[in-house]
């Protein structure tokens, strides 16, 4: 308890503004969701105030964010069109699988299984995160040009014979589950089917066109009738929002622009009395347990999802350990993984009970936290209270924003969430593998499946045929190097027999380290920590590369991530026996020359100790 209170201003102005830039993203987020604005802010007071308060990163700020909204809306939209298109009547079901989720990270935690998130591959995690991108822009393009597919009334109309074949359907499904015979009771049937209604059939429609648009596919489906039907009004408003955003960031990043943005945005809306399309009420008083998660629950409902609430455990816990290793490397502190994912999915399961949206460690509101002066769980704990004090207090007022002003919000956030350090590299990552006649990268095939598969077919799906690829392809990998060197023999960390005459005035100045084996995915946790085992006192250090004879993708950036880390602390690094495919994989993204010039890559060991004896002085003579 001591320890939470001994950085309180730190804390309160890292924690007030991490809660300031977190507002607009969390009614973005709760828009797009198909929940409305309010769920979003739920999601980022709930989250933010028990993921900090019972997790494993102190410097951590929670809340929804763009993959776990992007499958949300996924889930929302499959549960609401189960439900006829009635939100109230699906909410229960929606609610209830936020709330599993939840639970399962908190298994996920308990049983000890957050140390394993690394070993998924960083092709699948590109490929997912630019899927992500991807489906935000298409989607948000629709509400950015005033488009809204269920009140396009030609386009709804086009719908009416196909609802009124879905609500006989569901009448005859409804008088087979009471037992009552068509061929016998037709009558039942006949009457059933006279009280049908012109409204009816209009909602169903709606709900079709609704179903027929949705996701990124859908979206596209549906641009050539939002470009005839252009509201622009409201596209001036979201272009308005993306120009602010980016721009403001020229001004000064002091300022989060994308609150600049909102309040500009919607006072120009406000002031001029324009006729814009608000979002939904939010509701002013204190957020209400939604029993109803219990009252109506159904097995039978739920048995469908449960794949899903596990994906999204998954993925948020993915997404947040992720952010956690951002906030290690800047305040050098050392998260808990597990402690992590427990207080993840306390905040996901408490924010499904008041109606919010799941989410995770938010990387940009962490990053603002830490850079404000937060130090301890309290500013996580005060950026969830800040958020309900303006939802309390500003409730009315935010109900005015326009929906075109989310739309251009959400569309940075795509923008912005793109792995494009990964799509960088596609041109320079080496074709290891032939498809018929064609040679391609492995790494390059996985990043595309999952980001193909993710946006036009299924996040859930996707992801897990990338990691099944990913596996299959490391273990060919594998086996072939060892086919080539079966020789291997388990080796200790110790001096090898040509470094024993090393000299002992330069022991302190370098520091020798042996890399063994290859450098993947699964080993790049305990690479990274490399530069935490040199020495003070060592300006010099020697990597002998002889025996790690694969890096992939993953290896790559983590060697890379080593080497700046090691270059800011003015340490210069020698490679020695540099093998053909590691230096292949550095060539390709300028490792070689930026970061290790050729002339510090050596054959040998004893060609590299006579370059140490011309080059570096003993600074500790006695």
């Amino acid at each position: 308890m001591k320890k939470l209170f001994s950085n309180i201003k730190g804390d309160a102005f890292g924690g007030i503004t991490a809660g300031i830039v977190a507002l607009p993203l969390a009614l973005a987020f709760g828009v797009s969701s198909g929940l409305g604005p309010s769920a979003g802010l739920y999601g980022a007071i709930f989250i933010s105030f028990f993921a900090a308060l019972f997790g494993g990163t102190n410097t951590q700020i929670s809340g929804p964010t763009a993959p776990m909204t992007a499958v949300s809306m996924v889930v929302i939209a499959g549960i609401v069109a189960a439900n006829d298109g009635d939100i109230t009547k699906a909410l229960p079901a929606i609610l209830t699988v936020f709330l599993l989720a939840g639970l399962f990270q908190i298994i996920l935690g308990v049983i000890g299984l957050g140390k394993y998130i690394r070993y998924i591959p960083y092709p699948v995690v590109s490929g997912f995160m630019t899927a992500i991108g991807l489906i935000i822009l298409l989607t948000q393009v629709l509400p950015s040009v005033g488009y809204y597919p269920k009140e396009d009334v030609q386009f709804v109309n086009t719908f009416k014979a196909q609802a009124q074949e879905v609500i006989l359907e569901n009448i005859l499904k409804e008088e087979a589950g009471k037992g009552i015979l068509v061929l016998e009771n037709f009558e039942e049937t006949n009457r059933r089917g006279q009280l049908i209604t012109a409204a009816d059939i209009e909602k169903e429609s709606q709900t079709l066109a609704a179903k027929e648009t949705s996701g990124a596919l859908g979206a596209i489906k549906a641009f050539p009738r939002a470009l005839q039907n252009i509201n622009w009004l409201e596209l001036l408003l979201a272009l308005g929002t993306i120009i602010i955003i980016y721009g403001f960031k020229r001004i000064t990043t002091k300022v989060p622009s994308t609150l600049v943005a909102l309040i500009v945005m919607s006072g120009i809306a406000v002031a001029f009395g324009l006729d814009y399309r608000t979002i939904q009420e939010i509701p002013s008083g204190i957020p209400i347990p939604k029993w109803e998660i219990f009252t109506g629950f159904s097995l039978a409902n739920l048995t469908p999802y449960i794949f899903t609430a596990l994906t999204l455990a998954l993925l948020g816990a993915i997404d947040s350990l992720l952010t956690s290793v951002v906030a290690d490397n800047m305040t050098k502190t050392k998260h808990k993984p597990n402690k992590e994912l427990v207080g993840q999915g306390i905040g996901n399961s408490v924010a499904a009970l008041f109606g919010g949206l799941p989410g995770a460690g938010a990387t940009i509101r962490t990053v603002v936290n830490i850079n404000a002066g937060g130090k301890t769980k309290l500013s996580g704990m005060i950026a969830g209270v800040m958020l309900l004090v303006i939802m309390l207090g500003l409730g009315p007022i935010a109900s005015k924003i326009p929906a075109g002003v989310l739309a251009g919000i959400l569309i940075t956030v795509g923008i912005g969430v793109m792995d494009y350090k990964g799509l960088k590299a596609i041109p320079y990552l080496p074709k290891d593998i032939k498809i018929g006649p064609i040679k391609v990268s492995s790494e390059v095939l996985i990043m595309m499946v999952v980001l193909l598969l993710s946006t036009f077919w299924n996040l859930v799906y996707a992801v897990g045929i990338g990691l099944i690829i990913a596996s299959l392809m490391f273990m060919k990998k594998i086996g072939d190097l060892t086919a080539e060197r079966s020789d291997v023999k388990s080796l200790k960390e110790e001096a090898w027999d040509d470094e024993i005459s090393f000299p002992t005035n330069l022991k302190e100045e370098v520091f020798i380290k042996h890399v063994k084996g290859p450098l993947f995915f699964g080993t790049t946790s305990d690479f990274q920590a490399l530069s935490l085992q040199i020495p003070q006192t060592a300006k010099t250090v020697i990597l002998r590369l002889g025996r790690m004879q694969y890096m992939d993708q993953s290896g790559l950036y983590a060697m890379e991530d080593m080497l700046l880390d090691l270059k800011k602390k003015n340490i210069e690094v020698l490679f020695v026996n540099l093998l053909k495919q590691p230096r292949y994989m550095m060539e390709r993204i300028d490792i070689i020359p930026d970061f290790i010039p050729k002339e510090h890559i050596f054959k040998n060991f004893d060609s590299c100790v006579k370059w140490i004896k011309q080059n570096v002085k003993d600074e500790f003579k006695n």
